[in-house]
């Protein structure tokens, strides 16, 4: 239980429904769902259509969406994966043939086809019980007529002003006179608006057949896009089975490959090995912990993690135990180990989490983000629709099975959670923020598992973050710490932002009780009745 002479946030409880989100006006919209006889998924969807408005810079509906789903409360773990496609005719030849060996944040061809609108639709005709229609009414009115711009969203905003300048539409989208909304500004999307519009009425097919599939070909291959209509036609999300790993005896279930998720549960199979239990939350012995378990499983992820439909990704393999044990075997304690090759791939502070839990025990972890903030920095004019730019995820070496191909998946972060216990679904959770994610969803389940913390202390305890040598480390991680860290071998920093963003929704299954916590980091809430 929190301290109540220290700044913070309770714990928020309810008993028929909750919602968390890192948007006030999501978390709003998802209740109101509830409220009003919608079930999880038609809120989840409801909050991320809101965010993809008020939120620009952490998702839109020109990203992507990942799902985990337990319905009625049971351990049957199911999953989607929205992750859009590298075009057609784009392969490493041609860009090398280019000069291109590497992938280009800004550039049309880290622009993959997006996958969220499909996502969401699949997800609605699979689980949700309202009118398409009226899921979308939220997210249309706050971009026709106006949504008030929060704190924390005006400086990330005030961040991607440099790549919004150099594209007119984006600029003329997201800057008033080649300036960001201050917080406390009213802004309007009316674009966009007339876009969700257009998807409200006529579904998936209006967002990937017809004018506005054809105008956002157009604006691709006037940016040097190979991207053709028949890329966008063909979409498709894809229904998975979650794969998991069990730590404490919870059974912890991510999206397979080409997600990053694979690299948490690897994490977890280290750090269970450990002896975590027992030490100082904030002391260095287990930042150091943490930080090794992360460097050996980002090396793996870099190593193997790619699109398992185009390429041979050993997942029983990096999820044995003896892979875990193997890895182990290059930790040695109190000395941070060989950082080469283990990066993990970006630092920023962007994408969407969110998670909702109905009356009926129907639990959704939900994610939709445009990878980087402002994603490529490339908007079509026409139709509002700001370009996610996840091909950046890609390598271009023809030896590597992440390398980029015409129809494929990269190596993607966004990473939503759900754990299970004895025949019943426990916890729905995730932790935003790009290569941070794995970090961050062992983190927070350590924390409540291994250290006792609360869902709301679980996230706001202070972060480190291992990134190839470099250990980004919060302000609020004291100064002795910090210097055991640094005479292990770790070159500290100092993030420019917090590290992450998430939520958390446990379930009692004895009481059936509700536990929500958000992110202090961002500016949502929790919210439930």
């Amino acid at each position: 239980m929190r301290d109540f002479f220290q700044p913070g946030r309770s714990v928020t409880y309810g008993l028929n429904g909750a919602a968390a989100a890192s948007s006030v006006h999501a978390s709003q919209v998802a209740l109101g769902i509830l409220k009003s006889g919608g079930n999880a998924m038609d809120a989840a969807i409801a909050a991320c259509a809101v965010q993809c408005v008020v939120d620009p810079m952490q998702t839109g509906i020109g990203g992507d969406c990942f799902a985990l789903v337990a319905m009625g409360g049971g351990s049957q773990v199911e999953g989607l994966n929205g992750s859009g496609k590298a075009p057609g005719a784009l392969t490493a030849d041609y860009l090398l043939s280019k000069g291109v060996n590497k992938m280009d944040a800004t550039s049309a061809h880290s622009i993959t086809i997006p996958g969220a609108i499909d996502a969401w639709v699949r997800l609605h005709e699979k689980y949700g019980s309202m009118d398409f229609a009226d899921i979308l009414k939220p997210a249309i009115d706050c971009a026709e007529n106006g949504y008030v711009v929060t704190d924390r969203t005006s400086v990330d905003w005030q961040m991607g002003v440099a790549k919004l300048q150099k594209n007119e539409a984006a600029s003329e989208i997201f800057l008033k006179n080649g300036k960001p909304p201050a917080a406390g500004t009213t802004w309007r999307m009316p674009k966009l608006a007339a876009t969700l519009k257009v998807i409200a009425k006529n579904g998936r097919a209006a967002f990937y057949e017809g004018d506005i599939a054809e105008q956002m070909t157009e604006t691709l291959k006037a940016a040097g896009g190979l991207h053709e209509a028949s890329d966008f036609a063909e979409t498709g999300a894809d229904f998975v089975a979650p794969i998991h790993s069990e730590y404490h005896g919870h059974t912890v279930h991510q999206i397979p490959p080409n997600g990053q998720g694979i690299t948490a549960l690897i994490m977890l199979n280290i750090l269970k090995r450990l002896d975590m239990n027992g030490l100082d939350p904030l002391g260095a012995k287990r930042l150091h912990l943490e930080a090794e378990a992360a460097r050996l499983a980002y090396l793996a992820r870099n190593k193997y993690v790619a699109d398992p439909m185009k390429a041979d990704v050993p997942v029983d393999m990096l999820l044995s135990n003896e892979f875990a044990e193997h890895l182990c075997g290059f930790i040695e304690v109190g000395k941070a180990g060989d950082p080469t090759g283990a990066n993990a791939l970006e630092r920023h502070r962007d994408t969407v989490y969110l998670t909702v839990v109905d009356k009926d025990r129907n639990a959704v972890s939900f994610i939709n983000s445009l990878f980087q903030g402002f994603g490529s920095g490339i908007a079509c004019a026409k139709t509002g629709v700001l370009f996610q730019n996840r091909g950046f995820g890609f390598v271009v070496d023809p030896d590597h099975p992440n390398c980029i191909a015409p129809g494929k998946r990269p190596m993607h972060t966004i990473i939503p959670g759900m754990v299970t216990k004895d025949g019943k679904a426990t916890m729905s959770y995730g932790v935003m923020g790009g290569g941070y994610q794995p970090v961050g969803h062992a983190h927070v389940l350590m924390n409540v598992w291994d250290y006792g913390m609360d869902v709301q202390e679980a996230l706001d305890c202070p972060r480190a973050f291992y990134d190839a040598g470099v250990l980004d480390v919060e302000k609020s991680i004291p100064a002795s710490v910090r210097q055991e860290l640094a005479d292990m071998g770790y070159q500290l920093r100092d993030p420019d932002v917090p590290l992450g963003g998430g939520q958390i929704i446990a379930i009692d299954p004895e009481t059936g009780v509700l536990s929500a916590g958000s992110e202090p980091r961002k500016d949502g809430c929790a919210l439930a009745y």
